[in-house]
């Protein structure tokens, strides 16, 4: 409504800037002055008009804007936001946690297993030195060497499986 105001002052204005044009070619005198006067007015008139309702427009809106931000449900629901936030947060981090934990102990696992392993390698080849220190006697000495080359290489490259069968092989030597 205001809006249409302004929009009929600036039009209304136009006109009686016309008239003062034909006042002046029929040289009347002094009334064009106050025309004009009058027209720019009225058209100053309709853009403070326009200016004011602009500003109140604005005012309005962001005192509805901030008077909707900081009420009490748009609290909450921020509130609940942050808190499902958190809770996604916590999620991600525990997860991201139970993963490096899970790590960790598959490493602590392996390396156990590889200290685990060494022993037993060390055990059984100090107990294939053993037989084949007791069948040394009864062997060539060539076989004899080929077992020990044998034994060293094994030993060396952590070869349990083939420790196991030189092993047992050494018992068949044995036992015959």
């Amino acid at each position: 409504m205001i809006t249409r105001l302004s929009l009929w002052l600036a039009l209304a204005a136009f006109p009686v800037f016309f008239a003062v044009e034909l006042l002046l070619r029929l040289a009347v005198p002094g009334l064009p002055a106050l025309l004009t006067l009058l027209a720019s007015m009225m058209l100053l008139g309709a853009f403070l008009l326009l200016i004011t309702v602009g500003l109140i427009g604005v005012t309005k809106v962001t005192v509805c804007a901030l008077a909707d931000y900081f009420s009490a449900q748009r609290r909450a629901q921020r509130r609940l936001w942050f808190i499902q936030a958190r809770h996604e947060q916590i999620g991600r981090l525990f997860y991201f946690k139970k993963m490096q934990m899970r790590y960790a102990y598959e490493l602590n696992r392996k390396r156990l297993l590889m200290l685990n392993n060494r022993k037993h390698i060390r055990s059984l080849s100090k107990t294939i030195e053993q037989d084949l220190r007791a069948i040394k006697t009864k062997l060539p000495e060539t076989a004899y060497r080929q077992l020990q080359q044998d034994h060293a290489h094994h030993r060396n490259r952590q070869n349990i499986e083939a420790l196991l069968n030189l092993q047992q092989k050494i018992f068949s030597l044995l036992s015959a």
